[in-house]
């Protein structure tokens, strides 16, 4: 067995679970376009906002989602479900129709590799009042920057000086 492959047995792992994001936000392109913001509350929980405008239809919405993520390989890969609110405003002069307000799923696919984000999901938005339809079928591609890494729990060991078990710790 040679040195190298020892090396990227016992490092590898803590390298492919060190890749997850605390903030993320960037642009959503799919049957609509526009925003999105993503962040992480909890261990596999995030909130994400998104603002979109329709490339047809005269109405600009705000979603704002809690997600469930379900790590697949490493957490740099997900599959994730979730639900929450959305609000539209009518932005036509031409057509008049109460703005929408209604309740939103989504599921999709996310891979983070360095300070990239990239996510497909499924969006099927449920109008409770207003709006033309009383359903919306939404899908996109999310492209995210990491504005904030999380922190691997195989750094925050080194950096707590775990490995250094024959030195002393000293109380501050």
């Amino acid at each position: 067995m040679s040195l190298k492959f020892l090396i990227a047995s016992v490092f590898l792992p803590s390298l492919l679970f060190a890749q997850s994001y605390n903030t993320a936000g960037g642009i959503r392109l799919g049957t609509e376009w526009g925003l999105t913001l993503k962040q992480r509350i909890a261990n596999h929980t995030t909130v994400e906002g998104i603002f979109q405008k329709g490339f047809n239809e005269d109405e600009t919405i705000v979603t704002l989602l809690a997600n469930q993520h379900f790590p697949l390989i490493t957490r740099r890969f997900n599959l994730y479900f979730g639900g929450g609110l959305h609000k539209g405003w009518n932005t036509s002069e031409d057509v008049i129709y109460e703005d929408p307000f209604g309740i939103s799923l989504v599921g999709g696919l996310e891979f983070t590799v360095g300070r990239l984000n990239l996510s497909w999901d499924f969006k099927p938005a449920f109008n409770l009042s207003g709006g033309t339809k009383d359903f919306y079928s939404h899908t996109g591609l999310s492209l995210r920057y990491v504005f904030w890494k999380r922190e691997s729990s195989m750094r925050k060991w080194f950096k707590e000086r775990k490995w250094e078990f024959w030195k002393k710790k000293t109380d501050k």
